[in-house]
C-alpha cells in the first residue's frame, strides 16, 4: 500500500467465470509436458534486446512518444519453454500519451486485455488475458500501437 491506497490497481472488464477459466487453464498449463520446438527470437530495440513479435508494437509506440520499459512476446510454451512467460506483457512509463495509448487500448482489445497500474513505480503492465494467446496479443497490440501512431485514437475511431 502507498499512501492508503494500493500500489497495483487492475483493470479490465472480465467476468468471474472468465477469471475462473484463467485459473484453470494456468493449472493446465502447469501439468502439460513442455519440450522445446523453437529458440525465442530477440531483435534490438535502442540498444535493448527485445522479443522479435513485439518489435514494431514497440517502435511504434516509441515513436509516438510512448515509453516502452519492458516487454516479453511470450512466446509459446511449446517453442521454448524454459523462457516462456505466461502471459505477453508490455511496461509503459507513465505519461498523458501512456494514458491514451491504455485508454485506446483498453477499447480496442475488449477482454484480451488486462491492464494493470503501478502507483508507486508509475507504470502501465499491459499483458495479454487468457494463456495461449500471446502471438494474436502481439499482433493486436501492434495494430493498436500502429492506429494510434497514425492519430486514430483521437478521431475515435478503428
Amino acid at each position: 500500500m502507498h499512501g492508503g491506497l494500493p500500489d497495483e490497481i487492475i483493470s479490465g472488464e472480465h467476468t468471474p467465470e472468465q477469471w475462473k477459466r484463467r485459473r484453470a487453464e494456468l493449472e493446465r498449463w502447469a501439468d502439460r509436458e513442455k519440450i522445446r520446438r523453437a529458440p525465442k527470437r530477440l531483435s534490438w530495440l535502442n540498444g535493448v534486446e527485445v522479443d522479435t513479435e513485439l518489435l514494431e508494437a514497440l517502435r511504434l509506440l516509441n515513436e509516438a512518444g510512448v515509453q516502452t520499459e519492458f516487454s516479453c512476446a511470450g512466446v509459446s510454451p511449446l517453442d521454448e519453454p524454459d523462457e516462456h512467460s505466461l502471459y505477453a506483457y508490455v511496461t509503459l512509463v507513465e505519461s498523458r500519451a501512456a494514458q491514451a495509448f491504455v485508454d485506446y487500448a483498453a477499447v480496442r482489445m475488449g477482454r484480451r486485455l488486462l491492464v494493470s497500474y503501478e502507483s508507486s513505480r508509475r507504470r502501465y503492465d499491459l499483458s495479454s488475458f487468457m494463456l495461449g494467446q500471446n502471438r494474436s496479443f502481439c499482433l493486436l497490440l501492434e495494430n493498436c500501437a500502429r492506429e494510434y501512431a497514425r492519430g486514430a485514437y483521437r478521431k475515435g475511431g478503428n
